[in-house]
């Protein structure tokens, strides 16, 4: 039998098939799996790793986890399909330019540059609180971060809980916010964040970055409620004034924020880190000097369309 998140018994250390151990990240969400082989694991350890990451909210780390580039997406398309796919929507210009060369489902994120200049990866990338690719009208379901290399200390990633947020909230505010829509939009930071001008005059053209979602919205797999609005592209709620719709958001956010729906990672080398897109929001913490190199790889599942 599924419990709904808030009826879940009390968690605790637990051993599942396939010798796989896992272990609570924090009191509230997210689980450290230990003993996978997930290169060489095949269906049945995925599967497992899936399912471990559903229980524990949308959020596991998978440690030790030397991945090739192949076999991290081999991997990643156990949870769907997903963005880079020749066969699907091509991501927007901003974010192409920094996807493997021979591997398109690949996003690079580092600080580094190459003999040529050219950088190794996004710098900077999501620094700032956001779902990834909430823009979309298929926005992304789960992302799947491998640490190839990491600084000495700082580079931390911060996950919010926006399921357990939601079930905070007294019954009249969730009444009150069931039947909002926002748009979300790449616009909302792609000026200051991406510095190439005609990159993202490109990129905000038509329609396909941005889309109407509704701020509440229902997991399609564990039927859990959660917030669906984030800083980094929420533009506003449809039908509100602007000031209205602007104190609303200011609002969820600053609750949102409340150290008991958040969890920080410290990341250790070869971490693999699944988060859920469509029950959390995360913030990349920039806080380490370039001398210090920091190197990982990214792949995201397209997620189906919030109800």
């Amino acid at each position: 039998m599924k419990f709904p998140r808030a009826m879940k018994p009390e968690r605790s250390d637990r051993e599942i098939t396939l010798d796989l151990t896992i272990k609570p990240l924090s009191p509230h969400f997210g689980t450290e799996i230990l003993g996978a082989n997930v290169s060489a694991g095949g269906d049945n350890v995925a599967l497992a790793v899936r399912q471990a990451w559903l229980d524990a909210g949308g959020l596991a780390v998978v440690r030790d986890q030397d991945l090739a580039t192949d076999r991290h997406i081999a991997f990643a398309q156990h949870f769907g399909p997903l963005f880079g796919n020749p066969d699907e929507k091509p991501l927007q210009d901003t974010v192409s330019i920094y996807m493997h060369p021979d591997h398109p489902e690949i996003y690079r994120v580092s600080n580094q540059v190459d003999g040529d200049g050219k950088p190794k990866g996004r710098k900077g990338a999501g620094t700032y609180w956001h779902s990834d690719v909430s823009f979309r009208e298929q926005p992304a379901g789960a992302s799947i971060l491998s640490a190839k290399q990491i600084p000495q200390s700082g580079g931390d990633t911060i996950f919010c809980d926006q399921s357990r947020a939601y079930e905070a909230l007294s019954k009249t505010m969730k009444g009150v916010l069931t039947p909002l829509h926002a748009i979300h939009d790449f616009e909302v930071i792609a000026h200051s964040q991406y510095t190439n001008r005609v990159l993202v005059a490109d990129d905000l053209k038509g329609s396909t970055n941005r889309a109407l979602h509704p701020i509440v919205r229902t997991h399609p797999e564990t039927g859990c409620k959660s917030l669906f609005v984030n800083p980094g592209f929420t533009s506003h709620i449809q039908g509100l004034h602007q000031d209205e719709s602007r104190a609303l958001l200011n609002f969820l956010y600053a609750h949102c924020m409340q150290p008991e729906f958040l969890y920080r990672h410290r990341w250790q080398k070869y971490d693999l880190i699944i988060w859920d897109n469509r029950c959390l929001m995360h913030y990349a913490v920039m806080d380490y000097p370039d001398d210090q190199p920091r190197y990982m790889e990214r792949t995201t599942c397209i997620g189906d369309r919030p109800v």
